[in-house]
């Protein structure tokens, strides 16, 4: 069986916070989505990341 849709989508303002590499974003429709991610090293790096020092206790709540 064979669907055909047409679709007109119109978008005035679209608004990403975050993408990650198991996010979907669609618009309009869809078949088939299929899988697709990329790890890339966009900074260059070329060893690990330093250890994290702990922090000392800190205060929260604001002095009055």
């Amino acid at each position: 069986m064979i669907f055909n849709i047409n679709q007109t989508i119109q978008i005035n303002m679209i608004k990403i916070d975050s993408i990650a590499n198991s996010s979907v974003f669609q618009i309009g429709s869809a078949g088939v989505i299929k899988p697709y991610s990329v790890l890339a090293n966009t900074g260059g790096f070329t060893a690990p990341a330093p250890a994290v020092e702990p922090e000392t206790a800190t205060t929260l709540v604001p002095f009055s």
